[in-house]
């Protein structure tokens, strides 16, 4: 069914493709900085009341070990066995209040636990702008690049407090009091800044006009979308949520027309058991997320996995002569290779096949074109025994059989591409 699903990602309109050109976006994710607009395409969800931090620590793999008002963390949640069903970023912003955002996976799997669990919470999803003709919550600006420290302290009302990494404080912009969370998306100190969207325009003018003598750009989502791939983040993936009896409640509590029934796969690998899809947080390199300091679900089976992990994330570097090979077919006769889209396409959640001497090693997921290293790139599960950086790989390219069952998918001919396996994140790394 999910193979079939023909489903695209379709960036909400409220956002633009590109603003300029995708190419002189992304050179100022490297070289200035920018301004990306989250407000639409990202879900909000509130968690508050006497039990929301034990509810928290119960699904999510992550320590709360001084998780204390002002601080963020990347929140990571599992099913029974330990497979990854969602992550977000959880912001904690009073005693009992918090806040997650991103992806729904995660939050639909909060919200089911506090509707049917002894919890004393209260809940709220607040959808992305295409699930919802309401303004979102809050507006989400990404402020991210060379330069972004210093465009905040212009635009800060007063002094621009200390934020360490992956912590929020409250700054002052355009008379707006808002929350500046410390990350960053480009390698280089950045914010991500959130407030009622009610002020969003307000703030968005302030940080551009602000911005103009640093060279800041605006991001479309066309130059966002290859971002999380340098840094390693896996923003497409199977949800662990669709096999087992325990699970069959939360199953049935689910939308039939939400992300978990409309996911769509796509790529060179195919299985016809959906389990053979499930990773491990480890699987895909958020080990460093998972403490055992705390009773949650799925600790039994990450206990295992983490004491011998059989699979990390990599970065797969795709060879040069075979991506162009890619586009080449295109102007030969017969059946051509599939092509994509640049900087980054995404018809499906890819699950590509990867090959050592004929063997499968592993599994390529997210891929994108890297301007600024002029290669394509793509993230990988892989054995741990071919994971050190140099290891040469053979990526199969293509969906399997003479027709996709994907209506997005063109007929094309299956491929074989070289690829070395290197470090993810793929960038260097100065956050």
């Amino acid at each position: 069914m999910l193979r079939e699903a023909g489903g695209r990602w379709v960036w909400p309109e409220q956002v633009s493709r590109e603003y300029t050109n995708w190419i002189d976006e992304l050179r100022a994710v490297r070289e200035t900085c920018v301004l990306a607009d989250l407000s639409h395409h990202q879900m909000d969800q509130v968690i508050e009341g006497p039990d929301a931090f034990a509810l928290l620590k119960t699904l999510c793999t992550n320590s709360f070990e001084g998780f204390e008002v002002g601080k963020a963390k990347q929140a990571v949640a599992c099913n029974p066995d330990g497979k990854f069903i969602g992550d977000g970023v959880l912001q904690r912003l009073g005693e009992e209040r918090f806040v997650m955002s991103g992806k729904v996976l995660a939050a639909n799997w909060l919200a089911y636990h506090a509707e049917t669990g002894e919890y004393d919470v209260a809940q709220t999803i607040y959808p992305k702008s295409s699930a919802n003709s309401d303004d979102p919550h809050f507006f989400t600006y990404q402020l991210q690049g060379p330069n972004a420290l210093d465009v905040m302290e212009e635009v800060v009302e007063g002094s621009l407090p200390e934020i360490p990494f992956f912590n929020f404080d409250r700054v002052t912009i355009a008379g707006h009091e808002i929350r500046a969370l410390r990350h960053g998306m480009a390698g280089e100190v950045g914010f991500e800044i959130q407030g009622p969207y009610e002020h969003g325009e307000r703030i968005k003018d302030a940080i551009l006009a602000a911005g103009d003598d640093y060279g800041i750009r605006r991001l479309g989502t066309r130059a966002y979308e290859p971002l999380s791939v340098e840094l390693g983040w896996v923003t497409t993936h199977v949800p662990a949520i669709y096999t087992g009896a325990e699970l069959r409640g939360y199953r049935e509590w689910l939308d039939a027309d939400g992300y978990e029934g409309t996911y769509s796969i796509a790529g060179s690998f195919a299985s016809d058991d959906i389990r053979d899809y499930y990773v491990s947080p480890v699987d895909i390199g958020y080990g460093h997320l998972i403490a055992f300091d705390h009773e949650f679900v799925g600790r039994q089976a990450l206990e295992a996995d983490v004491e011998s992990p059989s699979r990390d994330r990599v970065t797969l570097v795709w060879d040069d002569e075979d991506v162009v090979g890619l586009f080449a077919s295109l102007f030969r006769d017969g059946v051509p290779s599939k092509t994509f889209d640049l900087p980054r396409d995404r018809w499906g959640g890819h699950h590509d096949r990867v090959l050592k001497d004929g063997a499968l090693v592993g599994i390529s997921k997210s891929f994108a074109y890297s301007y600024a290293n002029r290669q394509m790139i793509s993230l990988c599960s892989i054995d741990v025994e071919h994971s050190d950086p140099g290891t040469e790989v053979t990526l199969v390219w293509g969906e399997p059989g003479d027709e996709s069952s994907n209506p997005l998918v063109e007929r094309h001919s299956q491929t074989e591409i070289g690829a070395t396996v290197q470090p993810s994140p793929y960038l260097d790394d100065s956050r």
